[in-house]
């Protein structure tokens, strides 16, 4: 069995395989179990290193057994780096194909209400049902137009008519206007001024001889 399938306890021939829920949980607890690891081992490494510092002059194998000590737990913590990088990225990977199964499901529950939708629905009806529609307009459009065009009750009469008509009432007005001035009497007229106009001054005119060479 392989370490994934001893992980998660499944696959392998006749065993149920584990639902991307189970499994991203499994990788969780297994993360956070690993990181509490890493505490402890980076806990370890600083006991050690104290260790040999306090030993460095005095007990020289003390602190070289120390630093030896320190080596491997620093060498655990790498190898638990990797394997948190590795355990995470399958989880996103799991996280990411969850995700994708969820949406796909929901499409597929959406297509189907469609389609259940469609069902009884018929492309030859629907398109009978939209021209009867427009047709309906159609009609509603020229019953609006009929009734808001003006109605003279069933009188119709010649425009060009009324406006003869009309030219013969504006002359029989303006000669009856004129007769009514032509036969007023006593017309005021406006009065005479009783002053005199002023005479126009006559020019004197001296001849060469009397004026001793003035000229008026």
């Amino acid at each position: 069995m392989s370490l994934f399938g001893k992980i998660f306890g499944g696959g392998g021939k006749g065993g149920k395989a584990p639902t991307p829920q189970d499994a991203i949980q499994r990788l969780r607890e297994t993360e956070e179990m690993l990181a509490k690891k890493q505490e402890f081992l980076e806990k370890k490494i600083e006991h050690e290193l104290l260790t040999a510092k306090k030993n460095g002059t005095k007990n020289k194998r003390a602190a070289l057994q120390a630093l030896k000590r320190k080596k491997r737990y620093e060498k655990q913590l790498t190898q638990i780096d990797g394997t948190l990088s590795t355990i995470e990225f399958q989880r996103e990977a799991l996280e990411n194909a969850n995700t994708n199964t969820e949406v796909l499901k929901n499409m597929g529950f959406a297509a189907k209400a469609m389609k259940a939708a469609h069902e009884n629905m018929d492309i030859d009806k629907v398109d009978d049902l939209m021209a009867d529609i427009t047709e309906q307009q159609e009609v509603a459009q020229e019953i609006s137009d009929v009734i808001s065009r003006p109605v003279g009750f069933g009188e119709d009469y010649d425009e060009d008519e009324l406006l003869a008509e009309l030219e013969d009432l504006e002359q029989e007005e303006l000669d009856k206007n004129l007769l009514e001035i032509e036969g007023k009497e006593d017309v005021p007229l406006p009065s005479v001024p009783s002053t005199s106009l002023p005479s126009r001054p006559v020019p004197v005119c001296f001849s060469q001889e009397e004026g001793g060479g003035r000229r008026g």
